[in-house]
């Protein structure tokens, strides 16, 4: 890994901010060529999980996602709190995003969005057990509706290419073959 690792010969911020930070690095690879001006993005780093009910129902939240300008089918999760672990930042996701208690949280995958430009790490688990325990407990800017699916509507919803966020269509596909859907 040395052989390829860049070294950092400096870093200027360009912007900062609790949401995300853009970062200028100066950088030497290996071979001694410099790079200058590398622009690297800080988020948080994300949480989300493929949630099943006690009746083996996959529960996908839907929520607008401005970026995009589409309302987006996915699953629960969001961004790991400072001070928080990962397990214990999932859980909080879990019951504030769906009102969902799950029994049990697995992780089965740690992905990043795109590591050539972005800093953060998204961990996917496996929840089970879910019962609804509360009304959701959203974020001021949140407006988030709740589904249950069968396993076999989440594959077709795959299918039809109606679940557009990457990073739950990577914790759906390790979740299914953790479930022995997929092989």
């Amino acid at each position: 890994m040395d052989n390829y690792k860049w070294k950092v010969l400096s870093t200027t911020y360009v912007h900062k901010s609790p949401w995300a930070t853009l970062r200028s690095e100066r950088c030497e690879m290996p071979d001694g060529t410099i790079v200058d001006d590398y622009y690297v993005l800080e988020y948080p780093n994300w949480a989300n999980a493929v949630a099943l009910t006690t009746d083996n129902k996959i529960v996908l939240i839907r929520q607008y996602r401005h970026a995009a300008g589409i309302l987006s089918l996915e699953l629960p999760g969001g961004v790991i709190e400072d001070g928080e672990g990962r397990d214990e930042g999932m859980r909080r996701e879990l019951l504030e995003e769906t009102g969902y208690e799950f029994n049990s949280i697995e992780l089965i995958s740690t992905v990043y969005a795109n590591p050539s430009t972005a800093a953060n790490v998204t961990y996917c688990y496996l929840a089970r057990g879910g019962r609804k325990v509360q009304e959701q407990h959203l974020d001021e800017h949140e407006r988030i509706e709740v589904f249950e699916y069968t396993i076999d509507e989440v594959k077709q919803l795959l299918a039809e290419n109606k679940i557009p966020q990457a990073l739950h269509c990577t914790g759906l596909f390790y979740a299914l073959m953790k479930l022995g859907e997929i092989s």
